[in-house]
């Protein structure tokens, strides 16, 4: 037998998740703010914790000034008051309400996409792709075509959670998951049950791609479209 101790334990894949992923709560300023993190910052998820502002979402990837609300189908739109820069220590924040509200707690949910953005040829889709493999998190941006098409993800495993939501319409913010299978979806922007449905088309994610249907959801002729894609990392994230 072996004595208990992190020494006769394995080492895990991601040692400190906070090299990764962070969650940082703060008090708005309604002025400017800079989010201090371990890493350099792809993809920020923030809510005001006090006021019915909308969930906003900024990734590198589409660029700072882009905004997405998960709790509308709106279309992407330009905000120079929000994500004002992704720095190599963090994230700078504008005075814009749904971001550093004035005396509002506020949170924000923070990952890690990797070094750099490429042009991924793995899917019939070429992809712009930032992945950091190695924490299992990709953000995919790319123009939708006719037909049911393939769409390359960079992170060498399936991923078991995939967000969607069309950047250039309106639309829902459909979700796979490993748990409900590529036959259904559900909505993150609504409190609906899975339902059965052609996003995916039928097909579950492999390895280096992720395919979707003739769906407006998910692939609709010279739509743009945008996708964070995860994957699980023993030790660090679990999908089910």
């Amino acid at each position: 037998f072996k004595a208990l101790c992190t020494a006769n334990l394995s080492t895990p894949p991601i040692a400190d998740g906070s090299d990764y992923f962070e969650t940082k709560i703060w008090t708005g300023n309604g002025s400017s703010t800079k989010l201090t993190t371990n890493f350099s910052p792809d993809f920020v998820w923030l809510k005001s914790r006090a006021s019915a502002f909308s969930h906003y979402l900024g990734d590198i990837v589409r660029g700072n000034t882009k905004l997405l609300r998960t709790n509308s189908t709106a279309a992407e739109i330009t905000s120079t008051t929000g994500i004002t820069s992704f720095d190599s220590d963090g994230v700078t924040l504008g005075s814009g309400s749904e971001t550093n509200a004035n005396n509002d707690s506020m949170v924000a949910w923070i990952w890690d996409g990797g070094s750099s953005t490429v042009s991924n040829y793995n899917g019939s889709i070429t992809s712009s792709v930032r992945a950091n493999a190695s924490a299992g998190f990709s953000i995919v941006t790319y123009t939708g075509s006719s037909g049911a098409q393939t769409i390359g993800h960079g992170l060498n495993a399936a991923p078991s959670l995939i967000i969607v939501k069309s950047r250039s319409n309106t639309g829902e913010w459909p979700v796979y998951t490993s748990a409900t299978g590529a036959g259904n979806k559900l909505y993150l922007n609504q409190t609906a049950a899975s339902a059965g449905s052609s996003n995916w088309n039928s097909t579950a994610p492999t390895s280096s791609v992720f395919s979707v249907g003739n769906s407006v959801e998910t692939n609709t002729n010279t739509h743009t479209y945008v996708a964070y894609c995860f994957a699980p990392v023993a030790g660090y994230s679990a999908f089910g």
